[in-house]
C-alpha cells in the first residue's frame, strides 16, 4: 500500500515514520524546502524520543521518503494524509487555511480511487469542505475524504502510534472503510480497537477527548489551590479520588497549567464551534478560564513563597527585584522541546518585569525558548543553573530534575529556597536537606532551626551583595 503525507511537522513526521515502520511505503512531502533538506540529511526538526531511530531505519530500507514534489507523491497513492497545522485564530476557532491549501494542491494529481485522510485536528464539517474543494479543482476525481484524528502525546508519540489505546476513523462510504481498515490491519491484529464511525463524529472525538482531559487538569489545579488555602494535602486527595474507577488517576497531578500544541487550541476551538452552533459548552469555557487564571496567579505564589523562604534564610530584602532565580525546565512538559503555551512563556516574562534575573536550563527546549525569551541567561546543566541563585523554580517534570541531591547542590545557591510547581519532592525530605521548599497544595515543612541558623549568615551576605 502506498501512502502520501502532506506536512512533516510533529504529527506528519511521526505518522509517516510509524506507517513505514508498519511496513507501508510512505512519501512525506512539505513545501518547506529547508526542512526537507534537513530531513534528508537525518536532521530532525523536532525532539521526540525514539523518532530519529525509526526515521533512519525506514529511510535506509527505502520505505520512507522525503520530498517537495506533491504530484509524484500523490500519484497512485492509496491514501493521502493531510497533516498540516490548524492554529487558533484570535476568536479561538481553528484556522483551516493550510488544510484547504493542501486539498487544492493535491486535487489535480489524484488518480484512481483515493482516500484523502484528514489527520489534522479540525472542526466538524471540515471533511465535507475538503471534499467540495477537491471536486471544484478536479471534478472527475474518484475520492473519498475520511477523518482519522491523532492521539499522539509529545514525549511518547511513537508508543502512542504503534501501541494505541484505540484508532478512530470516520468515513462516508464502504470503499474508504476498507482502505483504512487495511491500512491499520497490523495494529488490529494486535487487538487494538478500531472505531469506525461517521466523519462528523470522528472530527468531534478528538476535541472532546482533549477537552475532557484538560478539565481534569484544571480541576486538580483548582483543588491544589484550595488545599493551599485551607491546609489540606492535594497528594492524598488526588490518590483517594483517583482510586475511584469512575474517575481514574490519570491527569490528577497538579502543575503549572496545561500547555503544548493540543489542549489550549482544542478547548478554544471546541468552545468556539459550540457557540457557532448555538450550543455552548460551558464546562469547556470554564476550563479555559480556569487554566489561564491558574497560570497567572502562579506569579504571585512564586513571589510569596520566595519572600517566605528568604525571610527564613535571613534576607533583609525579600522582594523579587534584583534576585537571581534558577529556572529548571522551559518546555510545557518533559520529553519534548515544545514551548507552545508553556507556563514558562507566561510566568517568566512577568518575573522579568519585576526585576528578577533569570538563569534557566532545559534539556531540550532552550533553542526554542531563546527565540521568544532572549533576555534569559541560559545554562548548560542543573549544577550550572543553580550557581549563585537566590531561589530555584521547577517548571517542567524532566527526569533529570527528579533526582537532584539538594543536600549537596544547595551549597551552590546563594540561599536554598525552592519553589516546585511540579511537586517532584517530598516536603519533609526537602526540609530535612535544609531546603525552604514550597510546592502546590501541600503543607510546607520548614528546615530545622539549626540548619536555618547555620545558613542565615551566608544568606545575609549574599543578599547584601545583590
Amino acid at each position: 500500500m502506498k501512502i502520501s503525507i502532506l506536512g512533516v511537522g510533529y504529527v506528519g513526521l511521526v505518522s509517516g515514520a510509524c506507517f513505514a515502520e508498519l511496513g507501508w511505503n510512505v512519501d512525506s512531502v512539505d513545501i518547506d524546502e529547508e526542512k526537507i533538506a534537513r530531513l534528508k540529511l537525518g536532521d530532525l526538526p523536532i525532539f521526540e524520543p525514539g523518532l530519529d531511530e525509526i526515521v533512519q531505519r525506514n529511510v535506509s530500507n527505502g520505505r520512507l521518503k522525503f520530498g517537495t514534489d506533491v504530484a509524484s507523491a500523490v500519484a497512485d497513492a492509496d491514501a493521502v494524509f493531510i497533516a498540516v497545522g490548524t492554529p487558533p485564530l484570535e476568536d479561538g476557532r481553528a484556522d483551516t487555511t493550510a488544510v484547504a491549501a493542501a486539498a487544492r494542491e493535491i486535487a489535480p494529481h489524484l488518480s484512481g480511487y483515493t482516500v484523502v485522510v484528514i489527520k489534522s485536528t479540525v472542526p466538524v464539517g471540515t471533511g465535507t469542505y475538503v471534499t467540495r474543494l477537491i471536486r471544484e479543482v478536479n471534478p472527475t476525481a474518484q475520492v473519498s475524504v475520511a477523518s482519522n484524528p491523532e492521539f499522539l502525546r509529545e514525549g511518547s508519540a511513537i508508543r502512542d502510534f504503534l501501541q494505541p489505546e484505540r484508532i478512530v476513523v470516520g468515513c462516508v462510504d464502504t470503499g474508504a472503510r476498507e482502505v483504512m481498515r487495511a491500512l491499520y490491519a497490523p495494529l488490529e491484529l494486535r487487538d487494538v480497537p478500531l472505531i469506525l464511525t461517521d466523519r462528523a463524529t470522528a472530527e468531534l472525538i478528538k476535541y472532546s477527548a482533549n477537552s475532557f482531559l484538560a478539565a481534569k487538569v484544571a480541576f486538580i489545579n483548582e483543588m491544589a489551590d484550595l488545599c493551599d488555602s485551607i491546609g489540606a494535602n492535594v497528594d492524598d486527595l488526588a490518590r483517594a479520588i483517583g482510586l475511584d474507577s469512575r474517575i481514574g488517576p490519570s491527569f490528577l497531578k497538579p502543575g503549572p497549567g496545561y500547555g503544548g500544541s493540543c489542549f489550549p487550541k482544542d478547548t478554544l476551538a471546541l468552545a468556539a464551534q459550540a457557540q457557532e452552533a448555538d450550543c455552548p459548552v460551558r464546562i469547556v469555557e470554564a476550563v479555559v478560564a480556569s487554566n489561564a487564571h491558574h497560570i497567572r496567579r502562579l506569579v504571585g505564589k512564586i513571589e510569596r513563597d520566595c519572600a517566605a523562604g528568604w525571610g527564613r534564610m535571613g534576607y533583609e530584602d525579600t522582594t523579587l527585584w534584583g534576585k537571581k532565580l534558577a529556572v529548571l525546565g522551559l518546555a510545557f512538559k518533559s520529553n519534548t522541546d515544545d514551548i507552545r503555551y508553556a507556563a514558562s512563556v507566561v510566568i517568566l516574562p512577568q518575573l522579568e518585569k519585576q526585576g528578577v534575573r533569570l538563569q534557566a536550563y532545559d534539556p531540550a527546549a532552550m533553542d526554542n525558548a531563546k527565540e521568544v525569551m532572549p533576555g534569559i541567561d541560559y545554562r548548560t546543566s542543573v549544577e550550572d543553573v543553580l550557581e549563585g541563585a537566590d531561589a530555584a523554580l521547577i517548571l517542567t517534570e524532566w527526569p533529570q530534575f527528579h533526582g537532584i541531591s539538594w543536600a549537596t547542590l544547595k551549597d551552590r545557591m546563594a540561599s536554598p529556597v525552592v519553589v516546585d510547581l511540579r511537586n517532584l519532592y517530598s516536603p519533609k525530605d526537602a526540609a530535612d536537606a535544609g531546603i525552604a521548599y514550597y510546592s502546590l497544595g501541600r503543607p510546607d515543612h520548614a528546615p530545622s532551626i539549626s540548619k536555618v541558623v547555620k545558613l542565615a549568615g551566608v544568606a545575609k551576605d549574599a543578599a547584601k551583595a545583590v
